[in-house]
């Protein structure tokens, strides 16, 4: 029985979760499980629900049911697919609000962030359903006369999906709806930090598949620590994982999948910089600026991390900022007259605490003073302040993507290429972005010679994306690309097919072989 917190008892019935207990699933059918993962929220520290962990011989029982449910999924033409997918949208769309104030509560982002990202998952639905129709391959000329050749894609099988917490249900949406319309089934192995979330979204979807009479296994759900997300990776019958996390983590995965020859979809850390020039509207600035720094309380893989000013503005800049900090209201996400929420674990507080430590040990100065917020309101103890710092490139401590609210101001002077250069010089190439109102600096940052990110924004920030885009980055940031545009094709494969319609058999380049 889940536990019913006072406030998000109501929500938790509309999302009939007031009776499971356990996070396996194959979809209607939910399993025993093993050891109790207690999901306690970072807004006011209360449990929210125990949820038992996937065992071995749980994994092995869904393993089997999703490689039978491949086989009868891969024979539903596309556009059926796509219309199931478009079923899960519509479910999404009547649970909106209660979803997003879930994922709000356990996870401690903002209610409007919250649905927000419910919001994403239902776009990405929407995108699936038109992707549906269009799993398009390519003809081409053969040097062989009577002969035509062509490429088209078909499904891989079952993917593995390992979503982090601080998007704990969109990123699973941006994979599991592409790779459906493909003809995958997928196993999810969410964040053991936002368990209950997971749960509810196995719920909905289990929901549309027995409704069309669909089999047990085309969604199903996993849960535990990061040695359940070790048997997806080193499991040959999953030919793609694709794994969302730490630098640290993804590097682990890579080398687990590569070792068995697999695939694998990288969406790892993020060092992201906004470049202020000259020409930029200081006004828009501030808000791009604030918001990629402060909004889910600096959690995301796109936060912004670094403002790199030209020292020509770099005073007017520094004032705004640290203005605009005295206003932010810090607290309870629920409540929408808050900007920023919590943290999501203490773990993650003393990671803040430590960074803001390192950078003064480095030579760094503090312009808003951070630490730990106590008292009445923040009794989980997860609450922080944002803070900045002004600070160099090169400390080890910036050159780190700290998860959490800190942004560092550093100054730079003459052309706009010294300051691409600063931006480019981390490991990690997420997301980047120039406020400026000279074309010729927004094209050159576009350009080849400009951000070496997977992600180069002009006049607004680099926090945010939307569905119609590939996103993912480049260098350690892993490579993988989710979402819109073309991504779908990572998660089918590739076929060449030549048709001979003469009466001779002619080989490639001009080669006889004659009997």
């Amino acid at each position: 029985m889940i536990e019913m917190t006072s406030k998000i008892s109501e929500t938790l019935q509309q999302l009939g979760l007031e009776t499971i207990n356990n996070g396996t699933s194959t979809g209607s059918n939910w399993f025993s499980g093993g050891s109790a993962i207690v999901s306690v929220s970072p807004v006011d520290g209360q449990t929210i629900a125990q949820v038992k962990a996937t065992t071995k011989e749980d994994y092995e029982k869904v393993i089997g049911t999703a490689e039978k449910a491949f086989k009868e999924w891969r024979k539903v033409t596309a556009p059926q697919r796509g219309e199931v997918v478009r079923q899960f949208g519509d479910k999404l769309r009547a649970n909106k609000e209660a979803l997003g104030k879930l994922v709000s509560y356990e996870m401690g982002k903002s209610y409007q962030e919250g649905l927000g990202e419910v919001q994403e998952m239902i776009d990405i639905c929407d995108f699936a359903v038109g992707l549906s129709r269009q799993l398009h391959g390519l003809t081409m000329h053969s040097e062989r006369p009577g002969h035509r050749m062509y490429e088209q894609w078909h499904p891989m099988g079952v993917v593995g999906i390992i979503s982090a917490f601080n998007f704990p249900v969109a990123v699973w949406s941006w994979n599991t709806a592409l790779a459906w319309v493909c003809g995958d089934v997928c196993i999810w192995k969410p964040s053991e930090k936002t368990p209950v979330v997971s749960v509810a979204c196995q719920k909905l979807i289990a929901e549309v598949l027995k409704e069309n009479n669909l089999p047990e296994g085309i969604s199903c759900l996993i849960t535990g620590d990061y040695k359940v997300g070790e048997w997806l990776t080193d499991d040959k019958r999953v030919p793609l994982v694709s794994a969302t996390g730490s630098i640290r983590m993804g590097k682990i995965v890579a080398q687990a999948v590569a070792a068995r020859l697999g695939k694998s979809l990288l969406e790892l850390g993020g060092n992201n910089a906004i470049i202020v020039t000259p020409d930029a509207d200081i006004k828009m600035t501030v808000i791009g600026a604030v918001f990629g720094a402060v909004g889910t309380c600096g959690q995301r893989c796109t936060s912004t991390r670094r403002l790199i000013v030209h020292e020509a503005v770099y005073e007017e800049v520094k004032n705004a900022i640290v203005d605009a900090y005295k206003q932010l209201r810090i607290g309870d996400p629920l409540d929408e007259n808050n900007h920023v929420g919590p943290l999501i674990d203490k773990d993650a507080v003393n990671n803040y605490l430590d960074a803001l430590k390192k950078v003064q040990e480095e030579g760094g100065t503090i312009l808003v003073e951070g630490g730990q917020l106590e008292g009445n309101g923040y009794e989980s103890g997860c609450y922080v302040k944002p803070a900045i710092a002004e600070a160099k490139n090169d400390y080890k401590i910036v050159q780190h993507e700290t998860f959490a609210p800190i942004l560092y101001l550093m100054k730079y002077n003459g052309s706009i290429e010294n300051a691409i250069e600063l931006q480019n010089g981390v490991v990690q190439g997420l997301s980047s972005a120039i406020m400026t109102n000279n074309l010729r600096e927004a094209e050159y940052f576009l350009s080849h010679q400009g951000s070496d990110c997977g992600i180069a924004n002009v006049n607004i920030g680099t926090s945010g994306a939307e569905i119609g885009g590939a996103f993912g980055g480049e260098k350690e940031t892993g490579g993988g690309r989710e979402s819109g545009s073309d991504a779908w094709k990572v998660y089918m494969r590739r076929q060449t097919n030549t048709i001979n319609y003469t009466i001779e058999l002619p080989l490639a380049q001009g080669i006889k072989f004659d009997l």
